[in-house]
């Protein structure tokens, strides 16, 4: 690693190559602190010759690497075990931004709030709002293909994204489009290919810049907050929303562990601490007749057992309510130090009944379950806050969670709408996928990655790659991760 360090050190400059171990300690985990892997290097360019020379040199090495923007990650995606770290987040560029055409050209390391920030004196904004959008960054938001409450309307980064320029793992400099995109000379068609990257979790190749879409800001929004005395009550009224033809902009529901974790932090948002479950719910768009589909969620979830519905009067206090849903993981930190999430995506007809097992799952492991999720699309983020260094705890959350996993995949659901694969839902993989689309899967990331290089033991587990599989039993590998 000396050699490649002084290398990478002649492109980006000393100061922004790390090699000490203390100081890599702070790029030991992402978001989901109960794993850490510990990476060797850490190199950080500044511009885009210096991102596109510092993947040709690790090429040249052959020196597996791990991309990371802002590490706001749920999964363990972008952890780096004994290999190098790219980090991206220095790339903070708005390079465009047309108000005409309605879109911008940013580099990876732009942070999601900011290009919205910036849309704002024009009446538009980035429409994916991952809960850490204060934080997390485009490039990251690709990786992972992220959501946000507001996609149930607005759909994910995918809907938005319109091209990218890519530096494959060998060191190609590319350009992704979504097939049918104007280039500029008249042409289109072909394959997708940027819909194949956004969401590969950084196993394709580095972002150097992406052109995303942007939304102009709806005429009125109206956002409403109904408690629940039973949990079950508050998803029935999302079905009931749902099937009267009314389309939300977001349908978030927190049950009671997480009002009473926001509640009592700095995050309070004025959630009533004795409700079972809350629904945040906000419709936006013209303001002729949103007052009726206002009042139509309100009947509904009356008819559901909503016991009241408040209206936010003005922007303050409905800022304050989306406070307490988008900082709830953070506010956990108060109940433990560590905190596993999940985020399984199961159809909206079973969330009561899911919703009911998961209590029970929690019940017989003896741990606390926090939901605080994207209810109008199914995608449950089941919390367990507890304390890693705990061996007996630990394994209970590890058996709990598998436990709800495994339910959430039995009932027709996946195991992850937004935050990733990564490490920590490898395990899930081959119950999910038969072991012809886990080839296919390897298959295409062989055309991006062919000597899996880029986020090595990720997303698909390396004993179902068969290609993969004959390919190192040929030769020595040089980095077994664990997955493809």
């Amino acid at each position: 690693m000396t050699s490649l360090a002084a290398e990478l050190g002649r492109i980006v400059g000393d100061a922004h190559v790390i090699a000490r171990a203390t100081q890599l300690l702070v790029y030991r985990s992402d978001a989901l602190p109960g794993l850490q892997r510990a990476p060797a290097l850490a190199v950080f360019p500044g511009t885009r010759d210096e991102l596109v020379a510092v993947v040709r040199a690790l090429a040249a090495a052959g020196a597996p690497f791990v991309a990371r923007g802002a590490g706001t990650g749920l999964s363990g995606g972008a952890l780096a075990e004994g290999i190098t770290l790219l980090g991206l987040h220095r790339l903070k560029r708005i390079l465009a931004l047309d108000p005409i055409g309605r879109t911008a050209t940013v580099e990876p390391g732009v942070v999601n709030a900011t290009l919205t920030r910036a849309a704002a004196p024009h009446g538009l904004h980035y429409a994916p709002d991952p809960s850490s959008q204060t934080a997390c960054t485009i490039g990251g938001n690709i990786a992972e293909n992220a959501g946000g409450p507001h996609c149930l309307k607005y759909g994910v980064t995918l809907d938005h994204a319109v091209r990218a320029t890519v530096v494959l793992p060998g060191g190609e400099v590319v350009t992704l489009d979504r097939g049918d995109a104007d280039r500029g000379d008249g042409s289109g068609g072909g394959y997708d290919l940027l819909g194949a990257f956004i969401g590969s979790e950084g196993c394709f190749g580095v972002v150097v810049d992406v052109t995303v879409r942007l939304t102009p800001d709806p005429e009125r929004v109206i956002t409403l907050l109904a408690d629940f005395m039973r949990v079950r009550d508050a998803a029935d009224a999302t079905s009931r929303i749902i099937a009267a033809g009314v389309l939300p902009a977001a349908l978030e529901l927190m049950d009671q562990p997480t009002i009473e974790a926001v509640e009592s932090s700095v995050y309070a948002a004025g959630y009533p601490r004795d409700a079972a479950a809350v629904l945040l719910i906000e419709v936006d768009g013209a303001a002729a007749g949103l007052e009726d589909d206002a009042r139509e969620v309100e009947r509904l979830c009356r008819a559901a057992g909503a016991r009241g519905v408040r209206v936010a009067h003005d922007a303050s206090e409905r800022a304050r309510l989306w406070q307490g849903r988008k900082k709830a993981f953070g506010a956990m930190g108060r109940v433990a130090p560590h905190l596993v999430v999940q985020d399984a995506v199961v159809p909206r007809s079973q969330l009561a009944e899911l919703l009911d097992d998961i209590a029970a799952i929690g019940a017989q492991h003896g741990v606390r379950i926090c939901n605080v999720f994207h209810a109008g699309d199914g995608n449950l983020h089941p919390n367990i806050p507890y304390d890693a260094h705990d061996a007996g705890e630990s394994a209970r959350v590890h058996a709990a969670m598998t436990e709800i996993m495994t339910r959430c995949i039995e009932a027709g659901g996946t195991i992850t709408g937004e935050h990733g694969v990564g490490l920590d839902k490898l395990p899930y993989m081959e119950q999910l996928f038969t072991p012809d689309t886990l080839d296919a899967m390897c298959s295409l990331r062989a055309v991006f990655d062919p000597d899996r290089r880029a986020n090595p033991g990720k997303v698909v587990p390396v004993r179902a790659c068969r290609e993969w599989h004959a390919a190192v039993a040929a030769r020595p590998a040089t980095h077994d991760g664990g997955g493809a």
